[in-house]
């Protein structure tokens, strides 16, 4: 179980946008990959440069979904702000951990379907789009109800990163020491 912390770290900021920007990316290039994807005539060059990107951006939210699941279980996550409402937070832990999941699930069954040629994993794929879209909309509106309704510190803390871990707080002050 991953304990709770000051703030995020700047890996952990890091990774969630990039992955943002990732899944967008993602979004955007999915009808390339569509219409190359089991395509019987030739595909056009712009779908053929749009599949790719979809592929290699695939590899890159799988990597950085891995990464943020490590750090999470690593160094852990600040906690939620204590008197929010249960519910609130067991749907905020509940959206996370699905998101975690579709992190792993949506790239797995891409390739699986795209380097196997598993049609069962791309039409799991493709099935995966509307939850996840509608998993974002959730993530992001929780974020900002808990910003401008209820505000609270939860959206600024993964905006930028939080204070420093203890262990890195010790050697800093050892550098200073020797200045």
């Amino acid at each position: 179980m991953a304990r709770a912390v000051g703030g995020y770290s700047r890996a952990q900021v890091w990774l969630h946008w990039a992955v943002a920007a990732l899944v967008v990316l993602q979004v955007a290039g999915h009808e390339g990959i569509e219409a190359v994807y089991g395509a019987g005539a030739e595909p056009d060059p712009s779908d053929l440069l749009w599949a790719e990107i979809h592929v290699v951006c695939g590899i890159a939210v799988l990597a950085a979904g891995v990464a943020r699941i490590w750090l999470r279980l690593a160094r852990g996550a600040p906690p939620l702000p204590e008197d929010e409402n249960r519910w609130l937070r067991g749907l905020a832990r509940l959206t996370h951990a699905l998101l975690y999941a579709a992190l792993v699930a949506l790239p797995v069954t891409g390739a699986l379907a795209w380097f196997a040629g598993i049609d069962a994993a791309a039409r799991l794929h493709a099935a995966a789009l509307p939850p996840l879209a509608a998993l974002v909309v959730l993530h992001t509106a929780g974020a900002l109800y808990q910003h401008f309704a209820l505000k609270t510190d939860v959206l600024r803390r993964m905006l930028r990163a939080g204070p420093p871990s203890r262990r890195r707080a010790v050697r800093s002050a050892r550098r200073a020491g020797r200045r």
